[in-house]
């Protein structure tokens, strides 16, 4: 198997770079250190598994670069490898693309595990994080699961979203996402609305709750 590791501390891609190639049917070809050049990598390797880390300062977030590998290449497996025991971020993921979600602390062999079992075409779920992802879709006792608005955010809003938190302008915006300013502009109401906040210090106390601003 093919692999890239995408992670902003060199220790740790150098530290999961030496585990795998140990494994006999693994090989890393490759690392990167924000989700752009993890982009650009998979683009030039094609490879089958991308580790992927969710903050990577001060690059494309793990997150946003989910989505975006997915969509234009379907054909390699990805698995989150992230400190966050958060299943908001379980469920963004899963719903951009990722196979796999495995927390940094956990045993080699579980890694191993996640990444043969993407491979196979099958997902992996952090086992401590299971009962979180069928809590999402079961509702217990006829009662309606809460929902929380960030999780109906379209994969453009949750781009668009730490932007604006961190300062960026319309123009500015629409640039990075090559976008038109209009279109900024309706995506930042429609955050505003399903958020259901009235200012730009709200969305940026948001943002910091929910540490996009850690990305």
């Amino acid at each position: 198997m093919k692999i890239i590791i995408a992670d902003d501390h060199a220790v740790v891609r150098s530290g999961f770079m030496h585990i795998l190639n140990f494994q006999r049917d693994m090989e890393v070809v490759a690392t990167a250190a924000d989700g752009l050049e993890a982009y650009d990598l998979v683009a030039k390797h094609k490879p089958d598994v991308l580790l992927m880390d969710l903050s990577m300062p001060p690059g494309e977030s793990g997150l946003i670069a989910t989505g975006k590998i997915n969509e234009d290449f379907p054909d390699t497996k990805i698995v989150i490898l992230t400190m966050y025991d958060d299943e908001e971020y379980l469920f963004h993921v899963l719903k951009n693309g990722a196979s796999g979600y495995v927390l940094k602390n956990s045993p080699d062999e579980e890694l191993f595990a996640a990444i043969r079992t993407v491979y196979d075409g099958g997902t992996y779920i952090q086992p401590s994080m299971a009962t979180s992802l069928v809590r999402e879709f079961v509702k217990k006792d006829g009662d309606e699961v809460e929902t929380d608005p960030f999780k109906i955010l379209s994969k453009r809003e949750i781009e668009v979203l730490p932007l604006v938190a961190k300062g960026y302008g319309n123009k500015e915006i629409a640039e990075k996402l090559y976008i038109s300013v209009k279109t900024v502009e309706a995506h930042k109401a429609k955050l505003m609305e399903k958020l259901n906040l009235k200012s730009k210090p709200e969305l940026v106390e948001y943002a910091l709750k929910k540490k996009f601003l850690n990305f």
